[in-house]
């Protein structure tokens, strides 16, 4: 509607005429013979201009990836080190990213022959560029009672292409010691427990081992605040699906995010406390247990890349692809409270943002991009698995406001382990951020009168194998003088 400025029964220029949706004609402004079918930020398009360029934008973001050492547009032959895993959740991006990778990948290309030098040579593009590509679908709906299991509709969908292999895993794998040794890693002797009642998070062993699905209630269920449990989802999903990328030799996985999810993203993660990974939220190197140099790229089996190829197309320009593709969308349930959490508010922002300024958004992404940290990170986040900032408790020790008990602290013993100097500030603050809300299902063992009970929660296996990782290490520094040196070690 027009914006009245005025009165327009008196002032015949009261009324504001509405800008319009295109800027020049109705004609398409790449091939200008057809009559637009779309406006893409005030430009047209025509159906067929508008999936070449769509299929443009998607290569111009993956193909600078693909090759170990990235250095601008591509000029050589695609040759990554390892296979590809693309990350399937069933909704709109990642149907999309799907056809993509199947179309420009899979389909009008020939097996890759290694070797096969001289093919390679005439013809680079005839080859598939992975040798193996595997699509990987985590289910959830263990996390909350009563949602629907979609991992059948999802293997549908998976298997009408050929050329994938499906590979389904459901989120308390997180907690399943089968599944941390099928993607090699180390068993773990008995479950540890943190007790998020002290901010120091000390470390035990856990005294009532469960079942995976029974274990990640508990961890849920423990957690401060509801906000918390959306992003603690995420961080699972996401290091399952690195995981399971590494024990299948993949170098890249690729995730479906278009242009709008991305700035969802990254405003939700500011405003949880994770500015200090905006930049790997946008693409990541990721190396088990380690901090990815310069020297790491380019080595085989040493990282995981993991690329957003969507993240220059909007969800308007992705639907309109479905449609015109006749794609399949299982679509995404959505999880309790998910809505009046950090990432529900900031989607109803951002979505609206984009219907009447479109080019917002974009400008959102870009500007997150060129942010970086000022300091180097002092480590690796035991549990997220990202570069975490040095001294997070000491710092949040000076800012925080604190209410003072009557009740006497209880003395933390110097020999207890703790894992709050290994975490970041954003995992850190949803472990023990307060809230009205307590622990219900949590272990709780009761201290003595006055004393605050002690609740013990279990971590995922990739943190207890990181802690008994790290307690070997300190052992063997203490112990390096002593030891004779093992030329096969």
């Amino acid at each position: 509607m027009s914006t009245n400025c005025g009165n327009p029964i008196t002032e015949t220029d009261a009324m504001m005429p509405r800008r319009c949706k295109f800027d020049r004609s109705k004609m398409c402004i790449k091939c200008k013979e057809n009559r637009g079918n779309i406006v893409v930020r005030h430009a047209v398009y025509c159906k067929v201009c508008f999936v070449l360029m769509l299929n443009q934008k998607f290569k111009r973001s993956l193909e600078p990836t693909i090759n170990p050492v990235p250095d601008g547009p591509r000029k050589k032959s695609l040759s990554p080190l390892g296979n590809l895993v693309i990350a399937f959740s069933g909704g709109l991006g990642s149907t999309v990213l799907l056809d993509l990778v199947h179309r420009g990948y899979i389909s009008s290309r020939k097996p890759r022959q290694d070797g096969d030098i001289s093919t390679s040579r005439k013809d680079p593009k005839n080859e598939m560029v992975w040798k193996e590509v595997r699509v990987c679908y985590v289910e959830v709906c263990g996390a909350f009672p009563g949602m629907r299991d979609r991992t059948d509709d999802v293997r549908r969908v998976v298997e009408s292409y050929d050329g994938f292999e499906f590979v389904p895993m459901r989120v308390e794998d997180a907690f399943d010691e089968r599944w941390w040794e099928s993607v090699g890693g180390r068993p773990v002797e008995g479950q540890l427990g943190v007790d998020v009642m002290n901010e120091d998070l000390i470390l035990s062993p856990s005294s009532n081992p469960t079942s995976p699905l029974s274990t990640l209630h508990i961890y849920l269920s423990s957690l401060p605040a509801p906000t918390a449990i959306p992003s603690t989802l995420q961080t699972l999903t996401r290091l399952l699906l690195l995981h399971t990328s590494r024990s299948t030799n993949s170098s890249h996985l690729v995730l479906g995010t278009c242009l709008t999810s991305l700035s969802i993203s990254l405003i939700s993660l500011v405003a949880q406390g994770g500015g200090f990974n905006i930049k790997e939220e946008v693409q990541e190197e990721w190396c088990l247990g380690k901090v990815v140099v310069k020297e790491d790229k380019g080595k085989e089996g040493r990282t995981v890349r993991i690329v957003r190829p969507l993240k220059d197309i909007g969800m308007k320009e992705c639907e309109m692809y479905a449609w015109w593709s006749d794609l399949e969308v299982v679509g995404q349930e959505t999880w309790p409270g998910a809505p009046q959490g950090i990432g529900g508010i900031t989607k109803d922002f951002i979505i609206g943002l984009e219907k009447d300024y479109p080019s917002t958004v974009s400008t959102i992404a870009r500007t997150c991009g060129k942010l970086a940290p000022k300091d180097v990170p002092a480590g690796i986040c035991i549990l997220c698995n990202r570069p975490s900032q040095g001294q997070v408790k000491a710092w949040k020790d000076r800012i925080s406001i604190r209410s003072l008990s009557s009740s006497p602290l209880p003395s933390t013993s110097p020999a207890q382990p703790s894992l709050a100097p290994y975490l970041c500030y954003m995992c850190h603050t949803t472990l023990t951020s307060k809230s009205s809300k307590k622990p219900n299902s949590a272990v709780s063992t009761e201290k003595g009168d006055g004393v605050e009970s002690k609740v013990e929660v279990p971590v995922p296996q990739w943190v207890g194998a990181r802690i008994t990782a790290m307690g070997r290490e300190v052992m063997k520094d203490e112990l390096k003088e002593f030891l004779l040196v093992d030329e096969d070690d």
